[in-house]
């Protein structure tokens, strides 16, 4: 980036009479809605605007992201769809899960009260020179705001958002005002917004299935907790498989038992594919039953060496803290 490509100020993508929160207007010297946050102390700021709208997993996999969702930043269903389709609406602050679905909940993320106040984007979203990230927070805030535009189409889609299990949006905001809030939003190009948001809704069953391809892990979100809920995913397929092997064997059982009453049906070669099958059939599912033994042992195994190092770790911490405590 140039110099003078650095120092140039970014527009924000609401007019200051537009905007949802005003709190930053005065001498306020705290994030809107985060107390803890000091403003003043810019590189814990940046760092925790960094956590709240960077999605580093699928940043780093977007221009793959087209293997598991459609690519149009407009594939996102509007609240009240979404409840068409029987989904459940779940609260999450990890920008990672932000329109992120599986069965019959998605994940939203609230929109936080500072992203819809004009002066933080004047002051902190559009100087590129106060911050080496600036440009990059800047993308991944504008297109987490502009997937707002599509969540509330309309009215009805308000007072869901504003209903008090959600509180996406601050309940005070109108429809009116919510309205004059995203007018520019809907002439946000693609090029200014981060990869992720290149792409709307995003299935989680398919991002869990190529997190070991794209991401080096065994999946990208966990979302069962219990061994009944995780061995139920591969019940199905299982049980298909012993379905399929059963007729398999029973087809082959009746030729077989045809074959010893008439010997015009027996061949030597037939005998040798059945049992070479059966043989292979048996073994087979000899293998699977070991592998899901061997993957109960595995979890429990890693539950308690879990369980152990942080055990071992609080002891450690609670001796540092008591030989702290003496030599005061």
């Amino acid at each position: 980036m140039t110099g003078s490509a650095r120092n140039s100020s970014l527009p924000c993508p609401f007019q200051k009479a537009d905007q949802l929160s005003s709190d930053l207007d005065g001498s306020q010297d705290c994030l809107p809605g985060h107390p803890r946050i000091k403003l003043s102390d810019q590189k814990s700021l940046f760092h925790f605007i960094r956590q709240e709208v960077w999605a580093t997993d699928l940043e780093t996999i977007s221009s793959k992201l087209w293997w598991m969702s459609k690519q149009d930043n407009g594939n996102i269903s509007p609240l009240h769809r979404q409840m068409v389709k029987g989904r459940k609406i779940i609260i999450t602050e990890d920008p990672r899960l932000h329109l992120v679905w599986i069965d019959d909940r998605i994940f939203v993320k609230p929109l936080p009260q500072y992203l819809a106040c004009y002066s933080f984007w004047h002051k902190y979203l559009s100087n590129p020179s106060q911050h080496d990230d600036i440009i990059n927070l800047r993308k991944a805030a504008l297109g987490y705001l502009r997937s707002y535009l599509y969540l509330i189409q309309h009215e009805s889609d308000l007072r869901i958002a504003q209903d008090a299990a959600l509180c996406l949006v601050p309940k005070e905001v109108t429809w009116y005002q919510f309205c004059h809030f995203t007018a520019n939003l809907n002439d946000v190009t693609d090029n200014e917004v981060s990869g992720r948001y290149h792409y709307g809704e995003i299935r989680l069953t398919r991002l869990n299935y190529y997190a070991l391809i794209l991401l080096g892990r065994t999946r990208y979100q966990r979302v069962d907790y219990q061994y009944r809920a995780y061995f139920a995913r591969i019940q199905g397929l299982i049980l298909c498989a012993f379905a399929f092997l059963s007729i398999l064997l029973n087809c082959m059982q009746v030729n077989l038992a045809a074959a010893t009453l008439e010997e015009k049906y027996t061949t030597i070669a037939m005998t040798e594919v059945c049992y070479w099958i059966s043989l292979m059939i048996a073994v087979g599912t000899c293998f699977l039953l070991l592998i899901l033994v061997h993957l109960f042992i595995f979890k429990i195994i890693r539950e308690w060496r879990f369980a152990v190092h942080n055990r071992l770790a609080g002891r450690k911490e609670q001796q540092k803290l008591t030989s702290n405590g003496l030599h005061v």
